[in-house]
């Protein structure tokens, strides 16, 4: 199962036969007897997966640590406390405990609720590497550009510089498909999103824009590495530079 919990109580019987039932579904098991404690255990030990916290104890009690955990760790954490009181549970859970099991408790609701509480941890970061990959995904590279389209900008080199809606879109499409020539018929209809008469206005439009973003996105705009005109064909975005 490969899962580390730390047991945090100041009763050692207690983590004693917490220890018994967890080790016996396989899980690996730290023990600490105050907040001080567990905090040091935590802050060295960067692979405990879940904290099992009394709220009762010496040094830093359990509503301490909570709000310590919350503010420098995302690990579950479950409260096991003889305090039962309506305003505890609430106190704690508003602290950011995930769960509170009030003692005297079954050691078997425990190890159900540890399960759930992983169960819910796993499927969390999953979704939240998802995320992270996601969002990496919505940055399109090429060279030392790197095109946002989250905030609509031209990364180069670290530094970003704002675009226009229209320099974005045509950014977008070329560096899309680095190498890949598109004709400005091609160019005004996707980027317009309307028919490509040819003629003087359209071009003119085109090659306006193109000479914006040259401006912007190269060393010298007049001798060109990112963006290429293909003569009697169109522009393309070079694939190495």
């Amino acid at each position: 199962m490969d899962k580390t919990l730390l047991i945090v109580d100041d009763e050692p019987e207690i983590v004693e036969l917490l220890r018994l039932y967890l080790e016996n579904e396989g899980y690996k098991i730290q023990e600490a007897y105050d907040g001080a404690q567990a905090l040091d255990i935590i802050t060295k030990n960067q692979n405990i997966d879940l904290v099992l916290v009394d709220l009762m104890m010496p040094n830093i009690d359990g509503f301490q640590l909570i709000k310590k955990l919350r503010n420098d760790f995302h690990l579950p954490i479950i409260i096991l406390s003889a305090k039962s009181e309506d305003s505890d549970k609430i106190l704690g859970l508003g602290l950011g405990a995930d769960d509170y099991i009030p003692k005297p408790f079954n050691p078997l609701e425990v190890v159900a609720r540890v399960r759930a509480q992983l169960r819910r941890s796993y499927i969390f970061n999953n979704a939240f590497h998802k995320e992270i990959k996601e969002k990496e995904s919505t940055r399109v590279v090429v060279g030392d550009l790197q095109l946002d389209l989250d905030s609509f900008s031209i990364i180069i080199a670290g530094n970003p510089k704002a675009l226009t809606k229209t320099e974005y879109k045509i950014l977008e499409l070329l560096m899309s498909s680095p190498g890949r020539v598109y004709t400005k018929q091609q160019i005004f209809e996707k980027v317009w999103n309307d028919y490509y008469l040819g003629g003087g206005e359209e071009d003119n439009t085109i090659n306006v824009h193109i000479s914006k973003i040259r401006e912007k996105i190269e060393e010298n705009p007049k001798l060109p590495k990112y963006l290429k005109t293909i003569r009697g064909l169109g522009y393309k975005f070079e694939k190495e530079v």
